[in-house]
């Protein structure tokens, strides 16, 4: 399955598992954060539990992370059908995840500030290293909005081409922006909960392809075929 040599089964395997990992991290992120459950401001939340503020911090990475990843391995499936959509939304989902998972760095200042200084004192200094040209341009503007539009245009390109129905990127897209509707609290319990099960079920679909199947999206097959040559060339 995660054998190394076999070109197939191993990025076959990756992108199923991560599919389902990675949006999972986030959801188990958003239960275990303080500031789910007590004051939205990082300052006051992250004092009250500094251990599971630090817990969700290395989840929200590593989900962030790992789900560029995914995205890239998605972009397979995406080879004959969508194509230009999908290396735009796929690019797209890579860049932003990452810029994403870049600023988790902010986490350990906004903790130090609330252990330092008064929380005002606090909050205004960790806007002010937010506001720096390099931090603003370089991580945040308007790199990490890419993502979370990317990722649902991406599973729309991965539908066109026939691969899911319609309502894997329409359950992804009303999780992900319909977040953003409502304050950071349990109220984004259930919208975040929903990408784990669409994106499950696509990593699942994927997982249980054979790698004939896999192997028919590369180049030089001919559509829904694949020979013995030519699926021993893609593992050679």
């Amino acid at each position: 399955m995660f054998k190394l040599s076999d070109s197939v089964a191993f990025r076959r395997s990756v992108t199923g598992v991560l599919l389902f990992l990675a949006p999972l991290l986030q959801f188990v992120a958003l239960l275990v954060d303080p500031g789910t459950w007590g004051d939205e401001r990082e300052m006051v939340s992250y004092g009250d539990n500094p251990a599971l503020a630090q817990l969700q911090s290395a989840l929200y990475h590593w989900s962030w992370l790992l789900l560029p990843i995914a995205a890239f391995g998605l972009l397979h499936l995406v080879r004959r059908k969508s194509v230009v959509l999908g290396h735009i939304a796929g690019g797209m989902t890579i860049v932003g995840y990452i810029s994403l998972s870049a600023l988790l760095l902010m986490d350990p200042v906004e903790w130090w500030f609330g252990q330092n200084y008064p929380v005002e004192q606090g909050q205004k200094l960790s806007m002010e290293v937010f506001e720096i040209p390099g931090v603003l341009w370089g991580f945040t503007l308007p790199w990490i909005y890419l993502g979370l539009a990317g990722l649902p245009l991406l599973l729309l390109a991965v539908s066109r081409a026939g691969f899911v129905h319609w309502w894997v990127p329409a359950v992804v897209a009303a999780g992900y922006l319909g977040a953003s509707a409502v304050p950071y609290s349990p109220a984004t319990i259930p919208f975040w909960g929903a990408p784990v099960i669409a994106m499950g079920y696509l990593g699942l679909k994927v997982l249980k392809m054979s790698d004939a199947e896999w192997a028919s999206y590369y180049p030089g097959a001919d559509p829904g075929v694949t020979t013995p040559d030519s699926y021993a060339n893609t593992t050679a």
